[in-house]
C-alpha cells in the first residue's frame, strides 16, 4: 500500500509530508491512521523541536475522499430497517477530528506550508495547526456549509477569524483566496508559491532555535488560554454531532442521492455553480 505521509527530518524539525498528490492529498483513514501515528511519534521523540505539516502536488488537501467515506452512508440510508445512529457517527467522525486535533495540542509548534485547495475536511485538519503559511494558490473553505456539512472544530474558525467573520465565511461556503486570508487573519501570512516551502523551513528552523521545554512552556500556556476562552473539546463534540446531522437531513440525502445519479463531481459542481467559485471558477 502506498503511503499516505513521507516523514523527514532537517535537524530539529520533523517534517510530515502529504504524499497523495495525484489525489490531491484526501482524506482516508490510511491518512488518518498515518498522521495520528506520525504525530504521536514526534511528540516521544526528545530530538524533534518542531512539526512542519507540507503537502506534495497541486493541492494541500482537497477534503474527504467521497468515494470511501459516502459508501457507508448509502448503503445505511437506503435501508429501512435501520435508523441513523447518532452515537455511532460522532464515534466514527471523531477518530478523523481527534487526529487533526493533535496538531492543536501536540507539546511541540507545528508549523503547516499549504498550496493550492485546502478545502472542506482539509480545513478541519490544517486549522488545528499552530501556524500556517500560505502560497498564493491557496484557497481555503467549508462549501459542505451550504449542504452536507458542518466543521469539525467550529472553534478554530472564530479564533483565526472572529465570530462575525466566521458567520459570513460559514453561511456562505465562499472561498477564502490564500492572500484574502492572511489578511483576515485566518493563517500567518501568504507568499509566493515558489518561496513557500523556504518560508516554512526558515521560519520553523527558527523556532527549533529555542529549547524544548520553552517551546512547550510557550505552547501550554498560550493552549491553556484557548482552552478556556474556547472550549475545544465542546466545540468539537457540537461539530461532530451537526456534522453527522447536516449529513441525514433530508437536503443531504438528497445531495447523496443526486451524487449516485450523475456523480459526486457533478454533484459539487451544480451546488457550487450558483456561488461560481472553487471548481466553477474561470
Amino acid at each position: 500500500m502506498t503511503q499516505a505521509i513521507r516523514i523527514e527530518d532537517d535537524g530539529a524539525v520533523r517534517h510530515l509530508v502529504l504524499c497523495r498528490g495525484g489525489q490531491y492529498n484526501t482524506i482516508t483513514p490510511q491518512l488518518r491512521d498515518e498522521l495520528g501515528a506520525a504525530l504521536d511519534a514526534a511528540d516521544g521523540d526528545d530530538g524533534v523541536r518542531v512539526v512542519l505539516l507540507r503537502a506534495e502536488g497541486p493541492a494541500f488537501c482537497a477534503g474527504f475522499g467521497l468515494d470511501w467515506s459516502t459508501a457507508g452512508q448509502a448503503v445505511v440510508d437506503q435501508s429501512p430497517e435501520r435508523a441513523w445512529d447518532t452515537v455511532a457517527d460522532v464515534r466514527m467522525i471523531s477518530t478523523f477530528g481527534s487526529t487533526f486535533a493533535r496538531l492543536h495540542t501536540l507539546s511541540k509548534p507545528t508549523v503547516a506550508a499549504v498550496q493550492g485547495w485546502c478545502v472542506a475536511g482539509g480545513t478541519d485538519m490544517v486549522l488545528n495547526a499552530d501556524i500556517i503559511i500560505a502560497g498564493r494558490s491557496a484557497v481555503f473553505g467549508y462549501p459542505p456549509a451550504r449542504v452536507w456539512g458542518i466543521p469539525e472544530a467550529p472553534w478554530v474558525w472564530v479564533a483565526r477569524l472572529g465570530l462575525e467573520r466566521a458567520k459570513r465565511y460559514l453561511f456562505t461556503g465562499d472561498e477564502i483566496p490564500g492572500p484574502v486570508a492572511a489578511e483576515l487573519g485566518m493563517v500567518l501570512e501568504c507568499v509566493p508559491d515558489d518561496e513557500l516551502q523556504g518560508r516554512a523551513r526558515e521560519l520553523a528552523g527558527r523556532m527549533a532555535l529555542l529549547p524544548l521545554n520553552q517551546l512547550q512552556m510557550v505552547k501550554w500556556s498560550l493552549n491553556e488560554v484557548a482552552r478556556h476562552q474556547y472550549e475545544p473539546d465542546a466545540s468539537r463534540l457540537l461539530g461532530f454531532i451537526f456534522d453527522g446531522v447536516a449529513r441525514h437531513t433530508q437536503e443531504g440525502l438528497d445531495f447523496v442521492a443526486r451524487a449516485a445519479e450523475v456523480g459526486w463531481r457533478e454533484a459539487v459542481r451544480e451546488r457550487d455553480h450558483p456561488f461560481g467559485d472553487y471548481g466553477e471558477r474561470r
